[in-house]
């Protein structure tokens, strides 16, 4: 059996090579990839009787990747997203071998040719105007974590970021404006690596600044008790907390892998202002935060 039939070296330099070097995917693409190939890898060996080391490309037939799939959502009872998106990676590890052995180009249409499956795609909620007041004046701002508490639900509000990407964020990728001539942002890294700058409120400079203090610009902006950086699963565990707390029925929380979103609709009329100029507490306006991550103003009447 040649090298080149074998799967294992291509598994190698697909993962450290391909996806890293000449892709530059984000981490958690790559570890994402690495997972389906987790899984992937034993299963194609207890269906062939061989060891990993020994599976050979074809070995990954349409049909046994058929009966992984199904495997993935009777066996593990994963949902037709994540069942799709192993088939992604499994396509992108194809594709990445027919590119570079042309024997293989046959095999890679055949795999190409599994059709993703339809999911379901769930409705958007959203907040009334005093459901989020509720939420925001949930925390107890006489104690220091109820503090940052506020001003990571305020955070969430203004800039619609992801629980992972709100994780990430360090105070050196928040500028304060210096004039009023200027504007006060944040500069926010999102999936793939890609930033974005989004408008911060007054009301949400002055909380950042108190939460801040004096700590150095390489700090993480949000903290735990303990004073290291919070995870996405702290941000959601906070938010969900003070709903229950609150008892909202229309919050509609979104986390999976890395998503947290806040949906909030002011049922009146908006008009065309700056986008730094609308505060919590400023009538007829409305805030869409989907994704991409877009400010957007339009017109809804009651």
């Amino acid at each position: 059996m040649t090298k080149t039939s074998l799967l294992g070296p291509w598994v190698r330099r697909f993962l450290l090579e391909y996806l890293v070097s000449e892709r530059n995917l984000a981490r958690n693409t790559q570890r994402s990839y690495r997972d389906t190939l987790k899984l992937l890898l034993p299963f194609v060996g207890r269906q062939t009787h061989k060891q990993v080391d020994q599976i050979a490309v074809f070995d990954v037939s349409p049909d046994l990747v058929r009966l992984f799939l199904r495997h993935l959502e009777e066996g593990r009872k994963c949902i037709a997203a994540t069942r799709n998106q192993r088939l992604a990676a499994i396509r992108s590890l194809s594709r990445f071998v027919g590119l570079y052995c042309p024997e293989y180009v046959e095999w890679y249409g055949q795999l190409r040719n599994i059709p993703l499956k339809r999911a379901p795609r769930a409705s958007i909620t959203y907040l009334e105007k005093s459901e989020m007041d509720a939420l925001l004046n949930a925390p107890d701002q006489s104690t220091q974590q109820g503090c940052r508490d506020h001003t990571l639900l305020l955070f969430l509000y203004n800039t619609g970021a992801r629980a992972d990407e709100v994780a990430q964020i360090k105070i050196a990728d928040l500028l304060f404006a210096h004039s009023n001539r200027d504007h006060s942002l944040a500069q926010i890294r999102g999936k793939g690596n890609k930033l974005r700058r989004c408008p911060l409120w007054p009301q949400t400079v002055i909380e950042l600044s108190s939460l801040i203090g004096s700590r150095p610009s390489t700090d993480y902006a949000f903290q735990n008790r303990c004073g290291r950086p919070i995870t996405r699963f702290g941000v959601h565990t906070t938010v969900e907390r003070y709903v229950r707390r609150i008892g909202v029925r229309y919050l509609r929380l979104r986390q999976s892998a890395s998503v947290l979103t806040l949906f909030v609709i002011q049922r009146r009329p908006i008009f065309s202002v700056p986008a730094w100029t609308l505060t919590p507490s400023a009538p007829g306006w409305v805030t869409f935060f989907s994704i991409p991550r877009t400010f957007m103003r339009k017109s809804i009447w009651k």
